[in-house]
């Protein structure tokens, strides 16, 4: 529908512009007119943010700019939120995720916990600086269909490897898929930990755990 393709793309305009108050109203009027929130976040906002994430891998913008435009994405999740809480939506599914111990960098990790919990998934978020234990006891709590681990340091990308030994060790590792990014990640990397993916950035992250769910 052309009208709906317009007012997707007004959205996503606005959040590449970080008009973070334009972006609220659009959404909020493309939810009135009968757009779904999960349309909303995978044809508007998402591509909005991959278009940042270009940006500021080629160079083009800077971080200040990226949280500009987070913000202005934060604006239009705020509006679908409450509509993807209600428990006629069901959701996607369950993510536990965090920053691995010994890293307290956060900013990409946020931004993941944002798209995630945009496109449906229940999202519980430990933080930074996340021990091995932790993580276990997480997944023995919550249940998650997905543990989401970060670190954009070489020297925490043990912290990975030995959750997942321990996840094993306890008789777990078949119950939740397991999926790791950051800066110092690889997808060989990933392979050598026996995690179930990688993604290479946070704009790749929703794809990635909605193929794994």
């Amino acid at each position: 529908m052309v009208t709906t393709e317009l007012e997707l793309e007004l959205i996503t305009n606005a959040l590449v512009k970080g008009q973070a108050n334009r972006v609220k109203t659009l959404t909020t009027l493309a939810i009135e007119n009968g757009v779904t929130p999960q349309t909303v976040f995978e044809k508007a906002l998402l591509p909005g943010m991959q278009v940042i994430g270009s940006q500021f891998r080629d160079n083009i913008i800077y971080i200040s700019d990226v949280l500009v435009s987070s913000r202005a994405m934060h604006a239009g999740l705020h509006v679908l939120k409450p509509i993807l809480s209600d428990p006629k939506h069901s959701s996607l599914g369950k993510v536990v995720i965090g920053t691995v111990a010994g890293d307290l960098h956060d900013i990409g990790k946020n931004l993941i916990v944002m798209m995630f919990r945009g496109a449906g998934f229940e999202v519980i978020d430990l933080g930074i600086d996340v021990q091995t234990e932790d993580f276990v006891e997480a997944v023995i709590e919550h249940e998650p269909d997905i543990l989401a681990m970060s670190a954009m340091l070489t020297t925490t990308l043990a912290m990975m490897s030995e959750t997942i030994r321990e996840l094993e060790r306890r008789s777990l590792r078949d119950n939740v898929k397991v999926i790791i990014g950051g800066n110092p990640a690889t997808h060989d990397f990933a392979q050598a930990i026996k995690a179930d993916g990688y993604a290479v950035d946070v704009f790749k992250a929703v794809d990635l755990a909605l193929q794994l769910v």
